[in-house]
């Protein structure tokens, strides 16, 4: 059986409007359609066979590259041999990635941890869960999140984000938010460390909570909310204020996770915290649909006395492409790859800074990195007017990124982990090339 498919860029383009649901087009982000044919490590080519950088690695999906070979041939034998199985049924590929993904947790000062996993089809879903379980165990209704937070587009998990333009009517309550501890433009000024926003914890959770809580959710770096960092000691020390207040703390690894900041496997590790929930998705499975909740066990246990199951959870092929993509990113030592050709990533891009006053601040760490824009560097005003036409302009040279934060001032770079050095000279003389091109208008 042969389908046809139109690789015809105005077809496809006018099919897309008509067939898909009004919801979908707030996220085109280019003026023009784009459309890509074909991926290979972090690199796209599109239509016309022109080749293009991706910095974005389709929207942190794609980890060790696009269409990695040992990761499509895990998945296409799994499937061939067994593409579904239900998760009523026992299967070894999910108990097997299930036992992998727990070898990477803390087992805490003792050793005592013990950590298990529950599969769900994507990161929303899985925030939903990590909610519902927080809540199950503790008892408690009220959880506490950061401002300019995204965490999914399901019901559940937009009430926890912090950001307008992600959020519709009628979402659930019992959500209460702290201001995110932003050391560029956060509200206690910059460089103010992590002690005044913890104060502000302990503020909201006398003043906007019953007292007791069942949990807070933090991204260990902050996503879509443009490359948020969580400064020393605030992710411990939200930690033990949530604690304090019978809640427990929620890491949110979906787009920080898997080696992407360099410095550790998991962001939360940079402070020191152990979670009582890990909820991580995107980079998992390399583009192939899949979410995990990896929990303390007790947490955990209390679940059992219902039914709860996710339809494709624990797809044996997706969970296939997990087991590979442990694999590759530990023998050819990604995470370490991440540290040093995003270090000098940044280096490049503070020189841009340093060139550009339009660039208000270059940020992160590893290979997730962020240009944050503004009209006035004292004032720091958002400039979305330049971001929007560097975008374009970087489209031109080459590059594929995305505009995030909660004023769509700030251009993000979360490329796949194999980008290398020699990348770096390229996508920083593109994006020389892109910010002269919107000043010259």
């Amino acid at each position: 059986m042969t389908l046809h498919t139109s690789w015809n860029l105005e077809e496809t383009a006018a099919r897309r409007d008509r067939y898909y649901s009004a919801a979908l087009r707030k996220f085109v982000p280019f003026r023009e359609p784009m459309v890509f044919r074909r991926g290979e490590m972090q690199y796209l080519w599109d239509e016309a066979g022109r080749r293009y950088t991706d910095l974005l690695g389709m929207n942190v999906c794609i980890s060790v590259g696009h269409s990695h070979p040992e990761v499509v041939k895990a998945a296409m034998d799994q499937a061939a041999e067994l593409t579904h199985c239900t998760t009523m049924f026992y299967h070894p590929v999910p108990a097997h990635f299930a036992e992998e993904l727990a070898a990477t947790m803390p087992k805490g000062p003792r050793g005592d941890i013990e950590w298990v996993v529950h599969f769900t089809n994507s990161g929303s879903e899985a925030i939903d869960l990590a909610m519902a379980m927080a809540r199950g165990y503790t008892g408690n209704l009220d959880l506490i999140a950061l401002r300019t937070a995204y965490h999914g587009p399901t019901s559940a998990a937009q009430s926890v984000t912090g950001i307008a333009g992600w959020r519709h009517p009628g979402m659930p309550g019992n959500v209460a938010f702290v201001a995110e501890p932003n050391q560029y433009r956060g509200i206690f000024g910059e460089n103010a460390g992590a002690a005044p926003y913890l104060d502000e914890i302990e503020r909201v959770i006398e003043s906007a909570t019953s007292g007791q809580v069942a949990g807070m959710l933090v991204e260990s770096v902050q996503g879509y909310g443009g490359i948020i960092e969580m400064p020393p000691g605030y992710m411990s020390g939200a930690a033990e204020r949530i604690r304090a207040a019978g809640g427990l703390y929620i890491a949110d690894e979906v787009q920080s996770g898997f080696g992407r900041t360099g410095d550790h496997f998991w962001g939360f590790e940079a402070d020191g915290v152990i979670p009582d929930i890990v909820v991580m998705a995107k980079g998992i499975s390399n583009g192939f649909p899949l979410g995990a909740v990896v929990v303390r066990r007790e947490i955990a246990e209390p679940m059992a006395e219902r039914f709860m199951f996710h339809t494709y959870g624990s797809n044996p092929t997706s969970c296939a492409a997990g087991r590979a993509v442990l694999e590759i990113l530990k023998r050819d030592r990604m995470q370490e790859n991440a540290k040093e050709v995003g270090a000098a990533l940044l280096s490049r891009l503070r020189e841009l800074r340093q060139k550009y006053p339009v660039i208000g601040d270059v940020r992160g760490r590893g290979l997730m990195l962020a240009i944050e824009m503004v009209s006035d560097r004292a004032k720091k005003t958002p400039d979305a007017e330049t971001t929007g036409a560097v975008f374009e302009a970087c489209r031109e040279a080459g590059l594929i990124l995305s505009k995030s934060g909660p004023h769509r001032s700030t251009l993000r770079m979360v490329p796949p982990l194999c980008l290398t050095l020699k990348d770096v000279d390229q996508v920083a003389e593109g994006l020389d090339r892109a910010f002269d091109r919107a000043r010259r208008g």
